[in-house]
């Protein structure tokens, strides 16, 4: 539990027992009233601190938590006696921000921080912040590592095998008076469970059973969300894909997890033990070439076979993966590449969903004006902790759910949106084209920086080419009837404007928007 009142509550409680004392001497009736409403004001910051505490969940999985004592700058404020040992033991480097003392400890070698640890209490916090040693590992051990409680031992294990990393504490020592925001939120976005409220709404409109005519009427053409059930009963994906089946199945097989590749059994090594603000997540695109039987075990919902890549053969762009991950792994916000659309497919575990449609830009994310990158510069929890909150007054509200083991959600192309994983989860996920999509598809790929916009494929800037071409072989005429089709649609849409300004029978302007 994380209690936000306690320290409040503390302070005011000494105040109390001083005024208890000086006021001793006063008639009864007055001590009675005083401690009634001393009472009263004890229950209703007993009540605070309960909403709270109910408010905001630690986890509380065995893993270790390496806060080092780190507190929030602002509990500096209510212990006027403390001095911040995160100042003194910078010196002159204090003027510094935590980011940039990150950054600049960022370009250090392992052995390099692990003789600045040991100048200062400060320095000893700073060089034992764990994304420091997780990029260590991933940039000097892609071929592969077993993750050993934390990343710090996991790097000195796979570098320094003499040295015995099970005699240290892998949480590290605590050090008194050390106060800072960043590090203490880099710390709380490890440790935060999901807050209720940010589970609670859930408005996208859901299905079973529909016909594909009706799919395509109600959302493929509008370009809308759905969630779809019941439509993996018969996949053998759904039946059998547990952690005993897959380590049985893959072995020694390797899949793309972040900037490495690794064996199953070591990612669920490392899922078990990890307890981090960006866990990293298993997404790979060849896992039905690295084991067939994975493909062999799902099949395409009907709402979703006419996949026009398809034409393109082993020359189509990357578009389907397996995806695992432990809770709180995920995906912040994006959209699907190449202007396709998507379904994912839950297998094992749930996932929440917050999707914003392709005219509203999420709060927090700043894509460049050609598209080619997004800066999302918060984590998912993060994100939730300080953007999710505003999104209640907004206008254009976010479409949501959580998608459990058995569903599938469609994501239109030019959709925004976010994914985390509520509990450890195994799902299937494609992207694709179809005649619905296929211009929108044709135009992405021709744009004068789709060099750097197409993604999947080694052949970006031919990509466009080599797609329609194929198309206009595959499907003759099929690209000039959905351009004319368009184009009638366009003028439809705009007589229905003016039909909606005028008035016929008095021949007057009338404003109706």
């Amino acid at each position: 539990m994380l209690s936000c009142k306690s320290l409040l509550s503390q302070t005011k409680n000494k105040k109390r027992k001083k005024s208890r004392s000086k006021n001793k001497n006063k008639n009864s009736n007055t001590r009675v009233s005083k401690k009634h409403n001393l009472v009263s004001k004890k229950q209703n910051y007993e009540e605070e601190e309960e909403d709270c505490e109910e408010r905001f969940n630690l986890k509380t999985s065995a893993a270790p938590s390496h806060t080092h004592g780190v507190q929030p700058l602002g509990n500096l404020y209510i212990n006027p006696g403390s001095i911040n040992s995160r100042n003194t033991g910078l010196g002159n480097l204090q003027t510094l921000t935590d980011e940039l003392v990150l950054d600049i400890l960022g370009l250090l070698g392992g052995t390099h921080l692990g003789v600045l640890a040991t100048v200062s209490k400060s320095f000893y916090v700073f060089t034992n912040h764990e994304p420091l040693w997780r990029n260590l590992v991933l940039e000097n051990l892609n071929a592969g590592f077993l993750y050993n409680g934390s990343w710090k031992s996991t790097y000195v294990a796979a570098c320094y095998p003499s040295f015995d990393v099970s005699s240290v504490d892998v949480s590290g020592l605590r050090v008194r008076d050390f106060y800072s925001d960043y590090l203490f939120q880099s710390w709380l976005c490890a440790n935060l469970e999901m807050k209720p409220e940010w589970l609670q709404r859930d408005n996208i409109i859901r299905r079973k059973g529909i016909s594909v005519e009706d799919f395509v009427l109600n959302f493929e053409e509008p370009n809308k969300p759905v969630l779809l059930e019941g439509c993996l009963d018969n996949w053998v994906a759904l039946q059998n894909w547990d952690r005993d089946y897959l380590l049985q199945l893959c072995g020694d097989v390797q899949f793309a997890v972040g900037p490495v590749d690794m064996k199953l059994q070591e990612y669920f090594r490392y899922a078990d033990q990890v307890r981090e603000e960006r866990p990293l997540y298993l997404f790979d695109p060849k896992f039905a070439e690295k084991v067939p039987k994975l493909g062999s075990e799902y099949e395409v919902p009907v709402y979703f076979r006419e996949d026009l890549f398809g034409v393109l053969g082993n020359e189509r762009p990357d578009y389907r993966w397996i995806i695992m991950g432990p809770a709180g792994s995920g995906s912040s916000f994006h959209i699907d590449p190449n202007s396709t659309s998507a379904w994912n497919a839950v297998i094992r575990g749930s996932k929440k969903w917050i999707l914003f449609p392709p005219d509203v830009v999420p709060p927090g994310v700043h894509p460049s004006p050609d598209g080619a990158e997004v800066a999302c510069p918060v984590s998912i929890i993060e994100w939730f902790m300080n953007f999710y909150g505003a999104t209640k007054n907004w206008e254009k509200k976010p479409i949501e759910c959580i998608c459990k083991a058995g569903e599938v959600i469609f994501v239109p192309n030019g959709w925004w949106h976010l994914v985390i994983n509520l509990e450890e989860s195994i799902a299937i996920t494609q992207n694709y084209v179809s005649r619905r999509n296929l211009l929108n598809v044709l135009d992405f790929l021709k744009r004068p920086n789709a060099n750097t916009l197409v993604s999947g494929t080694r052949d970006r800037v031919n990509l466009h080419d080599k797609f329609k071409n194929a198309i206009e072989t595959s499907f003759p005429g099929t690209i000039d009837q959905l351009v004319q089709k368009a184009e009638e649609k366009k003028a439809q849409q705009k007589q229905s404007f003016w039909d909606s300004v005028t008035d016929s029978k008095v021949g007057a302007f009338k404003f109706s928007f």
